[in-house]
């Protein structure tokens, strides 16, 4: 087959969706979110052998015990920018559905769990890889195919993977609905412990209530949180944010409670810090204590995952931006998203990286599918990308 430069790049539609009905029968539910899930080790399996079966390379790599990934790899002849196609392999629970892995396709959309989140983008990438190198397209850098573990809980895949090769360009395949994602909020979860003194509940004089003070902080945590929602908000991703996720206190009901502890996930926008974010609770606690000589509160984070941001003139946009509107035949929006996802860390590692996915519905819900039309879009998408940039 002689690749034409101006016909669209050929995608197998049946071999295609045969491919993502199968990816979904697979339970690769993420062992970190659910006792004795299986994790990913039979759908690496399955890809890995399916991208050797296209003619493309592909090794198993294990970043954890039992935690496995893909890295694909259709060799350019050199010289040309390398560009990686990412997309998760591990799911949530299924906990609440009735048809996890059924893989049925009916009115145009494909039912079960991952199908939306992201087994539809993964089938595209490896049906991508398979048209690049079936055609004989004149890449220059290397095409990769990264099916990565443990997005949905640490990112254990892309973190590995990034030790092992440094493509010039990513392209995230999360749910998009074939437009262009330039932009998604980061987050940091954060823990608030207030102490107070233990005492018998008849001893007021004695005591005192951790949880009560709690109360004085959750107040004027309340007022912070207006506050950031009513900031400017970022063109594409909207305001910051925050929440009291969780709260733990108290030794008895006979007791002043000796410590509370809060957990607050705070949502950061592209241009903010952690150091800013964490001052900023931090002052809520400093004031407090200042006014209360009883109040003691200790400030941290846990876990910090950074948000992202491309330039809309990158090149790697440029190319996703030129590739969609050939398939699509209109231009696609450039949009942002609030999820995290692994772009941050791709583009934090120097790696200029777009979001760019299919459409459907139902991520970590009872009921998730995947518009089956756009599954295919995508995968010509992803290939006349990929030409464009590695060429």
């Amino acid at each position: 087959m002689r690749y034409d430069l101006y016909k669209l790049m050929q995608i197998d539609r049946d071999y295609t969706l045969e491919t993502l009905a199968r990816l979904v029968r697979i339970n690769s539910i993420n062992p970190t979110l659910a006792p004795d899930a299986p994790g990913e080790r039979e759908i690496a399996g399955f890809v890995a052998e399916w991208l050797r079966a296209s003619g493309v390379e592909a090794e198993i790599v294990e970043p954890a015990a039992g935690r496995t990934s893909v890295l694909g790899r259709v060799r350019g002849s050199g010289g040309g920018r390398s560009l990686m196609l990412n997309a998760h392999i591990d799911t949530v629970d299924v906990k609440g559905m009735a048809e996890p892995f059924s893989g049925e396709v009916r009115d145009g959309r494909l039912y079960g769990r991952g199908a939306y989140d992201m087994k539809g983008s993964l089938a595209a990438c490896m049906a991508a890889a398979r048209a690049v190198r079936a055609t004989g397209a004149p890449l220059r850098g290397d095409l990769l195919v990264a099916a990565v573990a443990d997005e949905e809980y640490g990112s254990l895949g892309t973190r590995d993977l990034l030790t092992r090769v440094r493509p010039d360009g990513a392209i995230v395949t999360e749910p998009t609905a074939l437009d262009t994602c330039l932009a998604h909020k980061g987050y940091l979860w954060i823990e608030v412990e207030v102490t107070g003194r233990a005492a018998h509940g008849s001893k007021f004089e004695l005591g005192i209530d951790a949880n009560m003070k709690m109360g004085a902080f959750l107040y004027e945590l309340a007022k912070l949180e207006r506050d950031l929602r009513a900031r400017p908000p970022h063109p594409l991703v909207g305001p910051p944010s925050l929440h009291a996720a969780m709260l733990q206190g108290g030794a008895g009901l006979s007791t002043y409670a000796p410590d509370c502890v809060l957990r607050i996930e705070r949502r950061t926008v592209p241009g903010e810090t952690e150091t800013r974010a964490i001052a900023e609770i931090q002052e809520i606690a400093d004031r407090l204590s200042a006014a209360d000589p009883d109040f003691r509160a200790t400030v941290r984070s846990f876990f910090v995952r950074e948000p992202f941001e491309v330039a809309p003139d990158a090149a790697i946009v440029k190319a996703v931006d030129r590739a969609a509107a050939k398939v699509r035949g209109t231009a696609p929006r450039h949009i942002g998203d609030t999820p995290w996802m692994d772009a941050a860390l791709l583009q934090a590692a120097g790696v200029e990286t777009v979001v760019f996915g299919a459409a459907g519905a139902g991520a970590h819900a009872d009921v998730e599918w995947v518009d089956v039309e756009s599954v295919v879009r995508l995968a010509e998408i992803l290939a006349e990308a990929a030409v464009e940039y590695c060429g």
